[in-house]
C-alpha cells in the first residue's frame, strides 16, 4: 500500500458514497446512466471472483465486498425502487452498452497474461472498466446541465483512476519485476476518456458556475 493507491481507493469509495447519497436521500437518479452502472456491476462481478478463492487482507476483502454490494444496489434502485426509477431518464440514456461487452470479452480471450478462467475474467473486467463510463459521459453531454452530486461523482471516479496511474508508476520504480502492461494501457484509456469532463469540471469550479458540458 502506498499513498497513491490509498488516495485512489478513497476517491473511488467517495464517488460511490456520493452516488448512494443522492439516490438514497434525494430519491433521484436524474443524470445517472443505468447503462454505466450495469457495466460496473459486471466489472466487479467478474473481477472479484477471487474473493472466494484467496485472501489478501481484511482491507482488500472489505473493499471488494463494498464495491460488489454498492454496484448491484445502485442498479436495483434505478430499476426497481418505486420512487427512484421514476427519475431515470431512459429516453436520454440510449447508449448501446451491450456492444461494449462482447468486444471486451473477445479481447480478453486473445490478449491476457495467463489463459485461466479467473485470469481471463479479470482481464475482461479491466477492458470493460476502461470504457464503462462512456454511457454516463454521453448522457451528461445530452442533458448538458449537471447537478453537483452527479458532477462530483464522475469527477472522483476519474480521480480514482488517475491516482492509480501514479500508483503504478510508483510501484514500477520501487518494486522489482512490477510490469502490468494490460492494466496500464486500460487505465490510460479510461483516464483519457475523462479528460474533457475534467476540463469543464475544473473550469466550472474556478468560475463558481454550474457544470455544463458541450452538446
Amino acid at each position: 500500500m502506498n499513498i497513491f493507491r490509498l488516495a485512489g481507493d478513497m476517491s473511488h469509495l467517495f464517488s460511490i458514497l456520493l452516488l448512494l447519497l443522492k439516490i438514497h436521500t434525494i430519491k433521484s437518479c436524474a443524470g445517472v446512466s443505468l447503462k454505466t452502472q450495469e457495466l460496473y456491476a459486471l466489472v466487479f462481478a467478474t473481477r472479484y471472483l477471487d474473493i472466494f478463492t484467496g485472501y489478501i487482507s481484511l482491507y482488500n476483502t472489505l473493499m471488494k465486498m463494498f464495491f460488489l454490494w454498492s454496484s448491484f444496489t445502485i442498479v436495483w434502485y434505478m430499476r426497481y425502487h418505486n420512487v427512484v426509477r421514476r427519475s431515470y431518464d431512459k429516453d436520454q440514456d440510449t447508449f448501446r452498452h451491450y456492444f461494449l461487452i462482447l468486444p471486451c470479452f473477445i479481447l480478453a480471450l486473445l490478449v491476457h497474461e495467463k489463459f485461466t478462467f479467473l485470469e481471463v475474467l479479470w482481464t475482461f473486467s479491466l477492458y470493460l472498466e476502461a470504457v464503462a463510463i462512456l454511457p454516463q459521459l454521453v448522457l451528461l453531454q445530452r442533458t448538458r446541465n449537471v447537478d453537483n452530486l452527479t458532477g462530483h461523482y464522475v469527477f472522483f471516479l476519474g480521480a480514482y483512476r488517475s491516482f492509480y496511474i501514479l500508483n503504478w508508476i510508483y510501484r514500477y520504480f520501487t518494486e522489482q519485476n512490477y510490469y502490468k502492461w494490460i492494466t496500464w494501457i486500460s487505465g490510460l484509456v479510461q483516464t483519457a476518456l475523462y479528460a474533457d469532463f475534467f476540463y469543464y469540471y475544473v473550469k466550472s469550479w474556478r468560475n463558481s458556475e454550474r457544470l455544463q458540458l458541450p452538446a
